[in-house]
């Protein structure tokens, strides 16, 4: 899980994160009714939600096309934002778990929490357009995305 560590270490702002009890990401899982992706939960119980200002100014001034993430989602806004986003238009089966400053939404597909996996593809929903497109093939090199800038 290095690549998630170094990302905490890279960019998360100096506010104190508080790590999140692993029997609370296994009652949302129950909500959803999804298995969450182990790297995912890793970043969660190890560091909780992460806060990351500065990926935006560093994304500008490298002038690079990647979207950048901004805050993770409390585990209740996991839960009700993905059902909110749902019923706004983004398209059934997605599981939100961070978002950018502009509104949009990084999330996993629930078909791909099905079962327990270490690490699975992440998604992007644009809420102006209600598209949603694959970033990545993996949580962790998503986060190593933004570790290489």
């Amino acid at each position: 899980m290095h690549s998630i560590d170094l990302f905490v270490k890279n960019w998360a702002s100096k506010q104190s994160m508080t790590p999140i009890d692993n029997a609370d990401i296994a009652e949302l899982e129950q909500r959803l009714a999804a298995i969450l992706p182990n790297s995912y939960k890793y970043l969660l119980s190890n560091y909780g939600l992460v806060h990351t200002p500065n990926v935006l100014s560093r994304i500008c001034d490298l002038g690079v096309d990647i979207s950048e993430v901004q805050d993770f989602l409390s585990l209740e806004d996991v839960y009700s934002l993905s059902k909110l986003y749902e019923m706004s238009g983004m398209p059934k089966g997605h599981i939100l778990f961070a978002s950018d400053c502009k509104g949009n939404m990084f999330c996993f597909k629930l078909s791909d929490c099905e079962r327990q996996q270490i690490d699975i593809p992440v998604w992007f929903f644009d809420h102006q357009f209600h598209t949603v497109k694959k970033v990545s093939p993996s949580f962790s090199e998503w986060l190593e995305e933004f570790n290489n800038l």
